[in-house]
């Protein structure tokens, strides 16, 4: 197999994000080793099997791994040296559909309003008047970067990697808006609300006196102590101690269930649906319109509890099926 030529063009022509690169090799070659680059619908659907009886993967991992494969096809097509995909004679299993995970608008409101102590500007005056290397003005200026990545998140709707991706040059302070590069290395302009605005703002004096070194246009907007870009664990990590010790927040804790969110209320409030599909940097509407069922869901739950003519035990006037 061909791997690394493949991996050459997903990188260099595809732009895929290194995360992106490294699954696809990671199945790739696994695949390799399973079937010895057997690319037949035969070779293809016993590595289904492979993966779906023996492994015990998910329905969603399997679908995964056929649609790598079905890539790393279609570019051996390209090339002249298979004539037709074979994945595509290849039954998918079929997935159970998951409604997106989200944190309820009050949790959220109240945590906003109970850390807005870390991100105001009398917190910045006192950071500002210790010595860089005091342990307080140190675990002041953490708390103001831990807070702006949940508020970021939430109040922007991006992914994890395109907060992390953001330059001092990502943010246009006339306009207000961030230019963000998502998915495909596609570019597009997220609006700033006021208050988050004003945040950054806040943080990028606490940085610039903290590390103690000149913002440029290609310096990362949010950093570490160390002056170091953000990497998907510390963003993970941040949204965990932020949201773990707040009431109002079950389940999962993760970035994209804070994307998942600013989603759901925008479609509450009758955001409509493309306007969404530009804010998320999603490739096509069907990606967007999962977040209705989580209204329709919602709004099932009010119905049975609240109508005057619903009644969860049956009877004459409830529902008999």
């Amino acid at each position: 197999m061909q791997i690394e030529e493949y991996i050459t063009y997903i990188r260099g022509v595809r732009r895929y994000s290194p995360r992106t690169i490294e699954i696809y090799r990671k199945i790739l070659e696994e695949f390799g080793s399973f079937s010895d680059g057997n690319l037949t619908p035969n070779g293809i659907r016993n590595y289904e099997v492979h993966l779906l009886d023996e492994k015990g993967e998910s329905a969603r991992t399997a679908g995964l791994h056929l649609s790598v494969i079905s890539g790393y096809c279609k570019f051996l097509m390209k090339k002249g040296e298979l004539a037709a995909n074979p994945v595509r004679l290849v039954h998918r299993p079929k997935e159970e559909k998951r409604l997106p995970v989200f944190y309820r608008e009050d949790a959220m409101r109240e945590y906003l309003q109970n850390t807005e102590c870390n991100a105001d500007r009398e917190a910045l005056e006192f950071l500002l008047s210790l010595p860089q290397d005091d342990a307080t003005a140190r675990e002041l200026y953490e708390r103001r970067l831990r807070r702006l990545i949940v508020s970021a998140l939430y109040n922007t709707g991006m992914r994890r990697s395109e907060l992390i991706s953001l330059d001092i040059s990502s943010l246009d302070r006339v306009r207000k808006v961030l230019s963000v590069r998502g998915k495909g290395d596609k570019m597009r302009e997220i609006p700033i609300v006021g208050t988050l605005y004003a945040e950054i703002l806040l943080y990028l004096e606490a940085a610039e006196y903290m590390l103690e070194s000149p913002a440029g246009a290609d310096t990362p907007l949010l950093r570490t102590l160390k002056g170091a870009r953000l990497y998907p664990v510390f963003v993970d990590r941040a949204v965990k101690e932020e949201l773990g010790s707040s009431e109002g927040f079950t389940g999962r804790k993760s970035p994209h269930v804070l994307r998942h969110t600013i989603a759901s209320e925008l479609l509450d409030r009758g955001t409509d649906l493309n306007s969404i599909k530009e804010l998320l940097g999603h490739s096509s509407l069907a990606a967007t319109q999962v977040y209705t069922h989580n209204t329709i869901e919602r709004l099932k739950k009010v119905y049975n509890s609240a109508h005057p003519r619903a009644n969860k035990n049956g009877g004459k006037n409830g529902d008999q099926d």
